[in-house]
């Protein structure tokens, strides 16, 4: 599996070493194992999780630049997209952060056993984005939750330092997202710089990353509580 997991991402211009090959062999059957009691993927093959998890994860480094950066993943899982990130490039500074403790706990493990340093917050975003110490605190947000891209962006700018970004990971029908998020995002302190169409390699998928600027501080009052956001999303 190491060097199907090192010529699959050399298909998405990610180039890594031995040693990283075998951080992610080492995830991904963890991954399959901790999945056998607990939910933490549907997809369970050792080539998809490749391609769907690992491969999907990184490629925003291609399009980004993350050198040295604060990065906090919202919503992590299983640690997607942010530890495959991490191993990729090992001078990110991450946070992962999941509301599930189990999903925590599960994340130190692999954190552990295949040598990553992480911050690890058991936590929701609405919360921990009213927390002075987390406020406002990273360069870049990243998240690859399935909630509509007005909402994520409640739950994540307020994470991100002006001049920052948040860097989302959606599907291939992102245009009416993004059309929806026009007044969240101005009202959040967010614009959109760039959109990327992804076609994963040897398969019929296709993806999208939307990257937004963080361009002004957002607001006090945001994020909201996570009942009034979902019964009235900006």
């Amino acid at each position: 599996m190491k060097e199907f997991i090192k010529e699959y991402l050399e298909k998405v211009n990610i180039d890594i070493n031995d040693e990283q090959a075998k951080q992610l062999e080492t995830y991904g059957n963890m991954l399959r194992e901790w999945n056998s009691v607990m939910n933490l993927t549907g997809i369970t093959d050792k080539r998809d999780i490749v391609i769907k998890h690992f491969a999907d994860s990184v490629i925003p480094l291609c399009y980004y630049d993350f050198g040295n950066k604060r990065v906090i993943d919202i919503g992590t899982g299983a640690g997607f997209p942010g530890l495959p990130m991490k191993i990729v490039r090992p001078d990110i500074e991450l946070t992962l952060m999941d509301s599930l403790l189990k999903r925590i706990n599960f994340l130190k493990t692999v954190g552990s056993e295949i040598n990553i340093e992480s911050e690890y917050i058991h936590g929701r975003a609405e919360d921990m984005g009213q927390d002075g110490m987390y406020r406002e605190k990273y360069d870049i947000a990243v998240s690859r939750a399935v909630a509509p891209l007005n909402v994520l962006s409640e739950y994540a700018l307020p994470f991100i330092k002006k001049g920052g970004a948040f860097i989302a990971l959606k599907g291939p029908g992102v245009y009416d997202e993004i059309e929806n998020s026009r007044n969240a995002l101005y009202t959040l302190g967010g614009s959109i710089s760039d959109l990327k169409l992804i076609a994963l390699p040897d398969t019929d998928i296709n993806h999208s990353i939307v990257i937004i600027e963080k361009i002004s501080p957002t607001p006090e009052n945001y994020p909201r509580r996570s009942k009034k956001i979902e019964r009235s999303p900006l």
